[in-house]
């Protein structure tokens, strides 16, 4: 096994996966603190300085310039330690498949396949005779973004071997809680240090983004009327039956299941309460600021018209501002675009660039004043008991950041 292959095999296996129902507690899982505590002392063992293990499982290290670039500004690399909550995580079972073409079969769960078919992944005609890393059907496989976790510390060992390879001063962050919206958010930018950051946080080989989905949540609240049903002519008013005509007013057309490309969405994704109360939550996406504006107005205004059919009150919506389409930000820096498009094409990645439909670390991070695009890490099928990764994808994202992380060092 390659390092890099051999480190993520090890990685996934550590269970550290998110929960949306404890996000005001940062890491939301104990078990984050496992594997920031694993990646404190992988970043020691690969010579990496000022390594800090954090209260709140932020881990974050220095590597020294090579000769010449000392005075350089320092670049960050980022990636997330915590796996998506949308499937199960805990025991994950890596393998390697030699893939021979046709449907890839992760594994076998009560007796029925678990495949990704070409007609599903197109890409998969691409790896015809090549190792692929997989899951065995009953997890996901926590590439996502355990691939970039690797890949980030199999150029560390890189450097390691070799100081003599440039580069400029490496600021290196793995963060909790990406998958539920907090990710770098209690990084301490100026104790950080890095100019400029990549995150490393994709999905297909050659993808790369610099513009993503501005975000928000919006819980809306419903109160009813309840009264005995046996009097409640004229008088009950039932929240769910208030739910449902909410959400029916929700353009149809725009959920996450009839959009695509640079279209953005709503998407309910939860319900609860009772006939005396509700509470349903959607997420808003859009890359246009003012569609993604009338999208909150539009759910203000459903509620405006529910409120005159039904009383004042009825219907409140709050909404949770999340993160921003950070190409907006990278007026200044063009470099950081240029420099990953060259990265890929020197390791014989034809890149292209792709609007994210969802958002990483490095969004927040542009906002907050640390410009910050993402690179591929070669995943596939993320959040899914089906994510895979080809291991010459983990390989090649190693070579590419050695040539990015050259670029910043002349």
């Amino acid at each position: 096994m390659s390092d890099v292959v051999e480190r993520f095999m090890r990685y996934v296996q550590v269970d550290s996966q998110s929960n949306p129902a404890n996000e005001e507690q940062t890491p939301s899982t104990p078990t984050q603190h496992n594997m920031a505590r694993l990646l404190g002392e992988e970043l020691r063992s690969l010579g990496a300085e000022d390594v800090v293990v954090d209260e709140h499982a932020y881990v974050t290290a220095s590597i020294p310039a090579s000769a010449g670039a000392e005075d350089l500004p320092a670049l960050g690399l980022c990636a997330h330690i915590d796996t998506a909550p949308d499937a199960p995580a805990a025991n994950v079972k890596p393998h390697i498949v030699h893939y021979e073409g046709g449907d890839l079969v992760a594994g076998i769960v009560d007796g029925k396949p678990v495949v990704t078919t070409p007609e599903q992944v197109p890409d998969l005609n691409q790896f015809v005779g090549q190792d692929i890393v997989c899951t065995d059907g009953t997890t996901l496989l926590s590439a996502d973004d355990k691939a970039g976790v690797a890949e980030i510390c199999s150029l560390l060992a890189r450097i390691q071997d070799n100081p003599n390879l440039p580069h400029p001063t490496l600021k290196i962050a793995f963060v909790p809680d990406e998958e539920i919206g907090h990710g770098a958010e209690l990084l301490d930018l100026e104790r950080f240090g890095a100019t400029w950051c990549y995150t490393v946080d994709g999905e297909a080989l050659g993808e790369f983004n610099y513009e993503c989905f501005s975000a928000c949540q919006a819980n809306v609240h419903i109160t009813g009327v309840m009264v005995h049903p046996g009097s409640a002519k004229d008088v009950m008013v039932n929240a769910i039956t208030l739910a449902g005509e909410f959400d029916a007013l929700v353009p149809a057309h725009e959920r996450p299941e009839h959009t695509e490309g640079r279209e953005g969405f709503y998407h309910p994704i939860s319900v609860t309460g009772s006939a005396s109360e509700v509470t349903l939550s959607y997420i808003i996406r859009d890359f246009d600021a003012q569609s993604f504006e009338r999208r909150q107005q539009t759910l203000r205004d459903i509620a405006a018209f529910m409120n005159a059919r039904y009383g004042e009150g009825t219907v409140a919506v709050d909404i949770r501002q999340q993160y921003r389409n950070m190409a907006e930000q990278f007026a200044d820096c063009p470099q950081l675009i240029d420099y990953a498009l060259e990265a890929n094409r020197e390791v014989g990645i034809e890149p292209s660039i792709v609007a994210v439909r969802g958002g990483t670390d490095g969004a927040q991070l542009t906002f907050r004043g640390l410009p910050c695009p993402n690179i591929a890490t070669g995943g596939y099928n993320a959040h899914s008991i089906r994510e895979f990764i080809p291991v010459h994808s983990l390989e090649l994202t190693v070579d590419l950041l050695e040539h990015l992380v050259a670029k910043f060092a002349r």
